[in-house]
């Protein structure tokens, strides 16, 4: 049950933090939790690889740290929740960085693990692929339930932030139907095109030393690594499923139209195509363009998940998030901070769910 009055967790002086899977992500965080100033722990299933980490800096130790702040899973989705539970028996926070999220959430099932997923990869591979700044200017979701502690999610999205990374907040289940079609449904297109390509190269040697610039980029996820592929196909079939047969019905529309000659309705299709992708969000707005929510909220199960997953659901960002415990004890503040010309569009669909926000300036 969450609580926004539950107990806050209090780090040392010296913020601790274990990292579960010491690979390309895992070393990732690392090092850029080790620049922000972390003691960082870390293990995996092959020592050699955790050896490594250490090596490049990507770790403090190797080994367990049952005393650690923050723990992040970041093994294979498969084997995510059996680690987090592991990780649990210690008195910090647990988050992983699975790009599956009902049936981990699910099976984990403790409000002291918020599920999470950074939206960042690389081409390159395992630890020495790792980036400190991967994260700077990704987005990396989270996925708090109706259990999920108020101060476990606030500790998660605090760190994640120091990490340049920009939150949001999804239900477990949203997040597989909408990362089915942004993450999963695209690197399997695009490994359906490679080899696509391949295939005819085998005819024609020339054909793969033609790859232009925009086969490249569409391409380019398809160089990473294929072993978390099978899990996270498994973990999240139904939604991968219902994205490719969408993906085969947008095809199927545009063969038509090339098949017709029927130019205007294709010129369209990519005009719209063009302004989507020419919108999609690119930066962080400056501080004069932000504004404070602050959210009275009852002490009650499910009003942390209610309320940030709503600013996800309407699309837009929450730069900053805090819990205020209230001297009445029944109740809590909810403070955060979005886009001041979305202020409005937050504050009217917090009023239509029955909050009582405000909203001021920052600068």
């Amino acid at each position: 049950m969450l609580h926004v009055t539950s107990a806050t967790f209090v780090m040392t002086s010296r913020r601790n933090a274990l990292v579960i899977g010491t690979g390309l992500i895992g070393g990732s965080i690392g090092l850029a939790l080790r620049a922000q100033g972390w003691h960082v722990t870390g293990r995996d299933v092959d020592e050699s690889r955790a050896a490594r980490a250490l090596e490049l800096g990507a770790l403090d130790d190797v080994g367990d740290d049952t005393g650690a702040d923050v723990t992040f899973v970041a093994t294979p989705v498969g084997s995510i929740a059996d680690a987090a539970r592991a990780a649990l028996r210690g008195a910090g926070v647990v988050t992983d960085v699975g790009g599956v999220k009902g049936p981990v959430v699910a099976a984990v099932g403790d409000p002291r693990f918020v599920g999470g997923h950074p939206m960042a990869g690389s081409e390159q591979e395992g630890v020495d692929g790792a980036d400190a700044t991967l994260f700077e200017g990704a987005t990396w979701v989270l996925t708090p339930t109706d259990d999920t502690d108020a101060s476990a999610y606030t500790l998660v999205r605090s760190v994640i932030s120091s990490l340049g990374a920009e939150v949001v907040a999804i239900r477990p289940e949203d997040h597989d139907a909408l990362v089915a079609v942004v993450s999963h449904v695209p690197h399997l297109t695009a490994a359906a095109l490679m080899q696509l390509a391949a295939s005819g190269a085998e005819e024609h040697a020339a054909l793969l030393r033609l790859a232009a610039g925009g086969f490249r980029d569409m391409t380019r996820v398809a160089a990473g690594h294929p072993g978390i592929w099978p899990d996270i196909c498994a973990e999240n079939r139904d939604a991968i499923v219902n994205g490719i047969d969408r993906l085969q019905g947008a095809l199927g529309r545009m063969r038509a139209m090339v098949e017709d000659g029927d130019r205007g309705a294709l010129l369209q299709w990519l005009e719209d195509a063009r302004r989507a992708r020419i919108n999609l969000p690119v930066r962080a707005p400056r501080p004069e363009e932000l504004a404070e929510i602050r959210v009275p909220v009852p002490d009650r199960p499910g009003v942390l998940a209610e309320v940030t997953t709503l600013i996800g659901e309407i699309g837009v960002n929450m730069f900053d998030f805090e819990t205020v415990h209230s001297s009445a004890g029944d109740r809590g503040v909810l403070v955060f901070v979005v886009e001041a010309a979305a202020a409005d569009l937050v504050r009217g669909a917090l009023l239509a769910r029955g909050y009582k926000p405000s909203a001021h300036p920052l600068a």
